[in-house]
């Protein structure tokens, strides 16, 4: 009885001793949040900002940048900051070490469709229609001050998904040198009845790496995504990346991660695939 007794003390003072230690916490940072001026824009906008383990402003080492519309943490930040990092590690060896830079949104269907001509749009889209500012906002102020700001080289990535997906393709077409790749994911190409599509034409995409990719998400989504990609094809030079995906199990809310990863795994050693 009596060893039951001091068993049972002894099992009182050690979790007491226990729950009076001290329990330290501190945040766990993924990066950072920075907010620019824009002049383009004429507003402040808010960036998330990656930084791969060993980054150092004082180093001589530099690293390739990803742009990612949708890019709050809130939105696409955090995962896709995690799946850089994860293709990133040497026993994965699909990505090098990147910068990966979120753009938080704060209108994007102003920011990123151009104007369009079916009233329907225009009505339930009121502010809609000011990609060009947009675009002038990520080539003179947002690009120039990454690069005066961060150890990072001129390759660069732009990711879009949706209407995201759009405005990257709108890039492509016009400032196609802008970024060295391109994810189109889910590309809102239906947007005033497709006129996008109209004007891909005698682009210079050498040395560009191109992704499209689509989910089982309709007609309206899946024959745009699969006209752009065989345009595109047409134009590809010897040195040219160019892929296409259809991704029958997925979805427009679900596509992006599986995309993404798939989609720098085929860019990293890619071959020619033909559409099913």
């Amino acid at each position: 009885m009596k060893k039951e007794i001091l068993l049972l003390v002894f099992i009182w003072v050690f979790s007491a001793e226990i729950a009076a230690q001290e329990i330290i916490r501190k945040p766990f940072v993924v990066g950072e949040t920075v907010t620019l001026e824009s002049v383009a824009l004429n507003e402040p906008r808010m960036i998330n900002v990656y930084l791969p383990l060993g980054y150092s402003p004082d180093s001589s080492k530099a690293y390739p940048v990803i742009y990612l519309l949708d890019g709050s943490a809130d939105e696409d930040f955090i995962h896709v900051a995690g799946l850089v990092q994860f293709l990133s590690f040497p026993w994965i060896n699909i990505l090098p070490e990147c910068v990966v830079v979120g753009i938080s949104n704060i209108d994007r269907r102003r920011d990123f469709t151009f104007p369009t001509t079916v009233e329907e749009d225009r009505k339930k889209n009121p502010t809609a229609g000011h990609s060009e500012a947009f675009l002038e906002f990520i080539e003179k102020d947002l690009v120039p001050f990454v690069d005066a700001n961060y150890k990072v080289t001129s390759e660069r990535t732009l990711i879009g998904q949706s209407l995201g997906g759009l405005f990257a393709t709108e890039l492509l077409i016009k400032k196609a040198d802008l970024f060295n790749t391109y994810f189109i994911i889910s590309p809102s190409l239906w947007w005033d009845n497709g006129s996008l599509l109209t004007q891909v034409a005698d682009l210079d995409l050498a040395g560009k790496s191109i992704y499209i990719a689509v989910g089982d998400e309709g007609k309206e989504m899946i024959n745009p995504a699969k006209a752009l990609y065989k345009k595109l094809k047409k134009m590809k030079g010897s040195d040219t990346q160019l892929y296409y995906r259809y991704f029958k199990e997925k979805t427009h809310g679900d596509i992006l991660h599986q995309a993404l990863y798939e989609g720098f795994e085929q860019l990293k050693t890619i071959d020619e695939k033909m559409i099913e």
